[in-house]
């Protein structure tokens, strides 16, 4: 529903142990939002992308240069030739 329901989300994670233990795993993007769901919070998908793009937006320039980089070393192994 918005990023104030990720927010609060995250903040209850913190205060709970097991599931700061599950959320510090790598999760699929629908695993995350079951496990919001599960603990009363209402998450969607475009929530996940509004908080990517808000930490995004934080980040300076020479780190958005550095990360897409790192992405574009990644993605030049799966380029033939």
């Amino acid at each position: 529903m918005s990023l104030e329901q990720l927010d609060a989300f995250l903040a209850h994670a913190r205060t709970q142990p097991a599931l700061a233990a599950q959320l510090s795993e790598p999760l699929a993007a629908e695993a995350l939002l079951e496990l919001a769901r599960a603990h009363g919070f209402a998450l969607e998908d475009a929530d996940l992308f509004a908080a990517q793009r808000r930490e995004e937006e934080r980040l300076s320039a020479a780190e958005l240069q550095r990360r897409a980089a790192e992405e574009a070393r990644r993605l030049r192994s799966f380029i033939p030739g």
